[in-house]
């Protein structure tokens, strides 16, 4: 940042490798001596490159060399891709038309280049078949593996078993996710403990 540099009379070696206001290279002089050269043509002596021996120093305008730098800085952050971490709940049983639902969803989420976090939540004694929780988040992942790597592996937190997709290189802020063939159904999941299918929409995706 241009806030880093330093300026006039905060250069405190003895001497200093000057390159003019318009590029020119003045040579080895004494830092008074460069200051002075400054002052001379209304402008700042600026130390660009401080571990040089002797530290290089330029002769520029620095307020307008600072608004240069933060426009850079300001187009550069717009360029920048922000990744957020998605969120989108199952239960054990989520039914097959919520469970195509929500695929949509990540799909969409990748293809925007966020990562998305898996949750299986468990309620009651779904929680002593967490096999169930493991089907679920495999056939999930294994739907949207060629557009996803699993940068989390599937671990419980409490009720909860979790799992972290993130996009897959190449697919980050695709113009349109993959095309799904068809729905998907829910996989034979072991031990059905007798609880309504997850249909209410309590577990709507997050965005």
């Amino acid at each position: 940042m241009a806030d880093n540099y330093r300026v006039g009379r905060r250069i405190r070696v003895p001497e200093v490798r000057v390159i003019g206001g318009d590029g020119s290279q003045v040579g080895i002089v004494p830092t008074h001596e460069a200051l002075r050269m400054a002052e001379d043509q209304g402008l700042d002596l600026v130390e660009v490159s401080p571990r040089a021996v002797p530290p290089v120093c330029r002769i520029m305008d620095f307020g307008r060399f600072k608004y240069q730098e933060s426009k850079k800085e300001q187009a550069s952050r717009k360029h920048q891709s922000v990744v957020v971490l998605k969120e989108i709940k199952f239960r054990p049983k989520t039914d097959t038309h919520d469970l195509n639902f929500k695929l949509k969803h990540i799909r969409r989420f990748l293809g925007e280049g966020n990562k998305v976090r898996l949750m299986i939540v468990f309620r009651g004694r779904e929680i002593v078949h967490p096999e169930t929780g493991q089907a679920m988040l495999d056939l999930v992942s294994k739907e949207v593996a060629e557009i996803s790597v699993i940068e989390q592996k599937p671990s419980m937190e409490g009720r909860r078993m979790v799992m972290v997709l993130g996009p897959r290189a190449g697919v980050i802020r695709a113009a349109t996710p993959p095309v799904q063939t068809g729905p998907i159904s829910r996989p034979a999941l072991p031990a059905d403990i007798g609880t309504p299918p997850d249909s209410s929409g309590s577990d709507a995706p997050k965005s």
